[in-house]
This record gives structure tokens, C-alpha cells and sequence, in this order.
């Protein structure tokens, strides 16, 4: 399930890189939509029920931070979508490989 919605929210995220940086309305919602998934992870991983190692909510917690500076770094036309997109697909290639060794 997280896969999908990786999957899902960085194809919106490759598809605003291909608009022209100043098209905002155009990349608004693809950024939004990624900085609300992370604000989500952070926010769950901040929660002391939250099964997942102490480091690994740790670091889910700065990307969530980094990610959301960055968006708004991106919106003010100072840096590229670009690392917003390789940061889920690396996500992505760490959620495959433990949804293999799950079915190991």
C-alpha cells in the first residue's frame, strides 16, 4: 500500500518537473500532495505506539522535515523538484526490498 501511493504521488511529482518552473498552479498540487504524504509519516512515526525502529522513525522524521522545506523552497522557484522525486524513489526501492524479504 505505501508503494502505490510512492508510485502514485512521485509520477505526480515527474510529471509537474516537466512544466515550466513558473507554471505554480500547474506543480502545485503534485507538491502538496507529496509534502501532505510526508507531513503524514512524520507525523505517525512521532507517535509512541508507532512499531517501526527508534532510528527508522528517526529519519522519517527529518525527511519529512527536509521535504517540507525543500517544497517550499521549490515553490518559491529556489530549487528543483528533482530530489523531492529521487527522496520517494529511494523510499520506494527500501519498501520493494522489504516487501521481498516479507514474502521470503
Amino acid at each position: 500500500m505505501e508503494y502505490r501511493l510512492f508510485a502514485q504521488v512521485t509520477r505526480a511529482l515527474m510529471e509537474a518537473a516537466k512544466l515550466p518552473a513558473d507554471d505554480l498552479k500547474g506543480r502545485m498540487d503534485a507538491l502538496d500532495w507529496n509534502r501532505r504524504v510526508w507531513s503524514v509519516l512524520g507525523a505517525d512515526c512521532q507517535q509512541t505506539g508507532n512499531g517501526l525502529p527508534r532510528e527508522l522513525r528517526a529519519s522519517i522524521i527529518s525527511l519529512s522535515i527536509w521535504v517540507g522545506k525543500h517544497t517550499s523552497l521549490v515553490i518559491r522557484q529556489q530549487e528543483e523538484i528533482e530530489p523531492l522525486i529521487e527522496i520517494n524513489r529511494m523510499i520506494m526501492q527500501g519498501l520493494s526490498g522489504a516487501s521481498e524479504a516479507a514474502a521470503a
